[in-house]
């Protein structure tokens, strides 16, 4: 037996499986918005202007990946799902929001996807926010007005400016108390010994919108306003707290083996209980919906990609000759990888995807799983039980390795996606929970070392291919391990081994478009007759 779980995480199999957002980069374009987001809420009033410094590969890829759009559509409130942030420019110029991008360059001491975003208001009050987009739509408030804070979303949290007094936070958590909003953690962070402060209260829910204006009228508070991140299970069921069933594969195994379920269900009770079975079975179906659209829609009309070297691939793909979809890759691995190709060009033309877990991997998951349903005419019930158990290996890949390109280049991306997906076909093959781990650390293994080299940073090329790459790993996996064949290295092992190796690759093979494929002559030729990044 493993050792007992010890977390009270709140993250959602919909963070895991998502966010659902527009393309093309979960990082570096749904990552970025949520910075933006919720940088503007901690100013008080609308932001009237905006400056973003971006650094390391924000600063070498930011238009390519649509970062610059996102910045603004999060500083306009616009979600991650909603199609206008390709329009946000404009919309930011009716609106009256006036913005500014400054490339700062390489700094490795800061997280590879860093913003900071100086802001100021009608009154011409000032709030300088520094942002990291740590993978998968995830992100980090790391300073605010150079003051270094941490601020994950995780939970419902209320921001507190104010003076460093005597008697001040006395009185904010007796306000809580008041209010009856639990405090799950609180932190304290202050220039210098009686001046400005910020308290961070992470909560279990947030509070009625009575307290807000209670707690700005107390003496000494300048600002104070809840943050919503969405996707966190805080915010999808205010009041939630419920211990977890696991923290790693080992124990993952556990709760499989005591409840006699397989690693979808376990992961799917886990959510019931983060929030509620209705939420729950709302935003899967949300999901699926989406994953059926994305996977489909481009095989029937292509759409050009922002950059033009997709549109139509996946079509070909599909519709290839009887003989090559027969004797190469047979009728379902065939289906399969049309369909995670169609994805990618959706994500690329700034369409609505599914992020699993990440935008620039999103096609893998679906993919496979979709394209092995038709094929054994499964129920939704088995589609979804499937796509459980692939947001089980995601959600350990995240918490305990990565799935950002930045952070560990393409391996943790499409090698995660390999992971998961491997896990699910397993799952709708009948196989154990056992094989369906031995299958995700085969697949992590046989793409450990992938780089990250966008090709003039857009997530066009080599990624549509390594998508395909991706599915024939998880097919290859998953009938390794039904066939009886383990993985000598556990999973978690694996996916320890997978970070270390992120950690290793130099930072021109960490999606900033400075090395691997993006440095060849053929592909920076078609970089500059591309010009969308000049």
């Amino acid at each position: 037996m493993s050792g007992t779980p010890q977390t009270l995480a709140t993250t959602s199999a919909f963070e895991v499986l998502g966010p659902i957002m527009v393309g093309p980069s979960s990082s570096h374009t749904a990552g970025a918005l949520r910075c933006a987001q919720v940088a503007a809420s901690l100013v008080d009033g609308d932001v009237t202007d905006v400056t973003f410094t971006l650094w390391n590969s924000f600063a070498h890829t930011y238009r390519g990946h649509g970062t610059d759009r996102a910045l603004v559509a999060g500083i306009l409130g616009l979600d991650t799902d909603d199609e206008r942030i390709r329009d946000a420019f404009d919309i930011a110029h009716a609106r009256g929001l006036s913005y500014a991008f400054v490339v700062a360059g390489d700094d490795g001491s800061i997280h590879p996807n860093t913003v900071d975003i100086d802001m100021k208001n009608a009154r011409g009050e000032s709030m300088q926010v520094r942002g990291e987009s740590l993978g998968g739509g995830k992100m980090r408030i790391s300073r605010i007005n150079g003051v270094g804070v941490d601020i994950s979303g995780m939970y419902s949290t209320l921001f507190v400016a104010h003076r460093d007094l005597p008697g001040v936070l006395a009185a904010l958590t007796n306000l809580l108390a008041y209010a009856h909003v639990n405090i799950a953690f609180c932190r304290t962070y202050r220039t210098e010994q009686g001046g400005q402060a910020y308290s961070v209260f992470e909560t279990d829910g947030a509070a009625c919108g009575e307290v807000l204006p209670v707690l700005k009228n107390l003496d000494h508070v300048d600002f104070a306003t809840f943050i919503e991140l969405p996707g966190s299970a805080s915010s999808l069921s205010p009041g939630v707290s419920t211990p977890e069933l696991f923290d790693d594969g080992a124990q993952l195994l556990d709760a499989c083996r005591e409840r006699k379920m397989s690693i979808g269900a376990v992961m799917e009770l886990r959510e019931h209980r983060l929030i509620g079975e209705e939420r729950a079975r709302a935003s899967m179906a949300r999901t699926l919906d989406v994953m059926r659209e994305e996977t489909c829609a481009p095989l029937a009309n292509p759409t050009p990609s922002l950059g033009g070297f997709l549109g139509g691939e996946a079509q070909r793909v599909a519709t290839a000759s009887e003989k090559t979809r027969l004797s190469l890759l047979g009728e379902v691995q065939t289906a399969a990888t049309a369909k995670a190709m169609a994805v990618l060009e959706r994500s690329a033309s700034m369409g609505v995807i599914v992020a699993a877990p990440t935008a620039g991997s999103s096609g893998i998951v679906p993919g496979c799983v979709l394209a092995l349903a038709e094929h054994l005419d499964a129920s939704n019930e088995t589609i979804i039980e499937a796509l459980f158990c692939a947001a089980a290996i995601g959600l350990n890949l995240t918490t305990s390795a990565c799935v950002a390109g930045a952070e560990g280049g393409c391996q943790a991306e499409v090698g995660s996606a390999a992971a998961m997906a491997a896990a699910a076909l397993v799952q709708m093959m009948g196989g154990t929970p056992e094989q369906a781990l031995h299958a995700s650390s085969l697949a992590l293994s046989n793409l450990l070392g992938l780089v990250c080299d966008p090709v003039g940073g857009l997530v066009e090329v080599p990624c549509q291919t390594r998508n395909a790459i991706g599915v024939a790993a998880a097919f290859s996996s998953a009938q390794l391990a039904l066939s009886g064949i383990a993985s000598l290295v556990p999973f978690d092992e694996m996916a320890k081994v997978m970070l270390s190796v992120g950690h290793a690759l130099p930072a021109s093979l960490r999606e900033t478009a400075r090395g691997g494929i993006a440095q060849a002559p053929s592909a920076l030729s078609a970089c500059a007759r591309c010009g969308i990044c000049a």
